[in-house]
């Protein structure tokens, strides 16, 4: 389940929904902010309504990688420090926001944006509403017809930080499909819809509300061109719904929004000085809002204080200590490191899943007897692997636990800032429910851990069922983790005392984890290299077709 924003086609960054501009009947909703109407709009033919993500980076059919990553959203107390800009986009049916949208983005030149549109939060149809729509009575242009509730809730947890479930709207059917979409990780949302002004709750979500006002006759003329083009109507048919149900709608639920816009922006998408200066506003509060992390900070914060309780080392049995001597000699070849740290491995997976829960099961023996033992008391165990060197340890999580689920989050250090960021994100469904065993090889700094902790957590994972599992950490990343996460167990095998000037552990296992171990870790770094060029080399092409 890939849950980050992708780029896709001529689709600019974000989640949406095709545009439902439809309309019916219903009374006075918009009591949040206007006076309530009785009119009555049929609606039109349409698809079925898609949430899409897209991005700075290169899709492929199972996986998406991206190639500019997310710096940290949180502090170092692992708490969320920053929210998403959000900017809210009103203006009649076919007044051209989506254009509007889509040049913001490709003038804003950030990844992580997001497009959510309110087509996507329609509400359910009863069966006699049904009946009106399928009859062309039902008003799909009022503000009855929107779930204000779960939209609001929504547009909130993701302007946290937090992992949302978009509902797929099928206009078909007037019903929510069974899959939802998931959407995660936005630096920028852009959120679009002919009621984005609505409602009090969603205002209060807006960092800044512009207003695309095109000319009625503008808007008229492009309804008329996509519903006789694209959905085979005739003209008489869509004149009359436009006067009947879309102007009278405009100009009582929509059009008076206009006075709580910060920006109008007239002529839509071709408007480019209005966009220039939005998109300079929009870069001037994100500066505001960048965190910079002190890494030199981070590494004496926690200096001469003890260890946390709940960090557990595998105890330093001769038989361990033989093995970290193998590992750790420069001079061991690299079929002996492999197999030693592997044997590790299996013994630190075997040391963290005694921290599971567990209940009394009695079973019956052979021999006819009862045998009073334990089994697992939970819903799933869940692998999630912090590549590169983290994925590693997945052979040794599976020789133990039948039929795990695997995910993985690769984060890659910044070389110019020195922070953690997050470029590519796969978790298994309803992870939430789970306990999360996390791994990563070595922990030097923590920031890394701290990111994948902080990602489980923004999927509604519940902190003290997580278990951070490392071959090798360091002290100043077992107390980092530890400040920050105050539940989360953390199990190693050993806990050396410093990091270096490039937060190398010191003594340290050596480069040859990183080479030896996670070769098909370096091999994914090239593979997103590449996938910029490409990306580049297609937006270069695309300029002469």
């Amino acid at each position: 389940m890939n849950t980050l924003p992708a780029y896709s086609g001529a689709r600019i960054s974000g989640c949406w929904a095709l545009r439902a501009d439809g309309s019916g009947g219903g009374e006075g909703s918009l009591d949040r902010l206007l006076p309530a109407v009785n009119t009555t709009l049929s609606p039109r033919k349409r698809t079925t309504s898609q949430c899409k993500s897209e991005p700075p980076l290169l899709r492929t059919s199972k996986r998406t990688i991206y190639t500019a990553g997310r710096p940290p959203w949180y502090n170092e107390h692992g708490a969320q420090s920053k929210e998403a800009f959000v900017i809210g986009l009103c203006g009649g049916s076919a007044s051209g926001k989506t254009t509007v949208a889509r040049k913001i983005i490709e003038a804003l030149d950030v990844p992580w944006v997001v497009l959510l549109s309110m087509d996507s939060f329609y509400k359910v149809l009863s069966k006699e509403e049904q009946e009106l729509a399928a009859s062309n009575d039902y008003n799909f242009d009022h503000p009855d017809a929107f779930d204000f509730v779960l939209l609001s809730h929504t547009l909130r947890k993701l302007k946290q930080g937090k992992s949302v479930k978009i509902p797929v709207y099928d206009f078909t059917t007037h019903g929510r499909q069974k899959e939802w979409k998931i959407v995660y990780g936005a630096s920028v949302i852009i959120f679009e819809g002919i009621m984005s002004f609505g409602d009090k709750e969603l205002l209060k979500l807006l960092d800044m509300k512009i207003f695309v006002d095109t000319d009625s006759d503008i808007r008229l003329v492009r309804r008329l061109r996509r519903d006789i083009m694209e959905r085979g109507r005739d003209i008489e048919g869509v004149i009359k719904q436009y006067n009947k149900f879309v102007k009278p709608a405009f100009e009582q639920y929509i059009e008076p929004t206009m006075r709580l816009a910060d920006i109008v922006v007239p002529r839509g998408g071709g408007n480019m000085v209005a966009i220039d200066l939005i998109v300079q506003h929009v870069h001037s509060q994100l500066e505001e809002r960048k965190l910079r992390w002190d890494m030199a900070a981070l590494a004496s914060a926690h200096q001469a204080q003890p260890l946390p309780q709940t960090l557990s080392v595998l105890e330093n049995t001769p038989q361990v200590r033989g093995m970290h001597t193998i590992i750790r000699n420069k001079d061991t070849n690299r079929d002996e490191f492999i197999f030693y740290s592997k044997r590790l491995m299996r013994l630190l997976i075997e040391r963290a899943l005694s921290f599971l829960p567990s209940q009394v099961r009695v079973v019956q023996t052979p021999q006819g007897q009862d045998y009073e033992g334990r089994t697992f008391h939970g819903k799933r165990i869940t692998g999630v692997s912090i590549l590169r060197a983290g994925e590693t340890m997945e052979p040794a999580l599976r020789a133990v636990c039948k039929d795990v689920r695997i995910g993985k989050i690769l984060i890659q250090t910044n070389q110019d800032t020195g922070e953690p960021e997050l470029h590519y994100l796969r978790l298994p469904k309803d992870i939430s429910e789970d306990h999360v065993i996390l791994m990563d090889c070595t922990v030097s700094t923590g920031a890394a851990a701290m990111m994948a902790v902080r990602v489980l957590l923004d999927h509604d994972v519940q902190e003290d069922k997580i278990l951070l599992v490392s071959l090798l950490m360091a002290e100043m990343g077992v107390h980092s983790v530890a400040y920050a996460f105050p539940q989360v167990k953390i199990i190693t095998t050993a806990v050396d005392k410093k990091v270096n000037d490039l937060f190398h552990i010191i003594p340290g296992i050596g480069k040859q984890l990183d080479s030896d171990l996670t070769i098909r870790g370096s091999n994914k770094i090239f593979f997103i290299q590449l996938c910029e060029k490409i990306k580049r080399s297609l937006q270069f092409l695309n300029q002469f077709l």
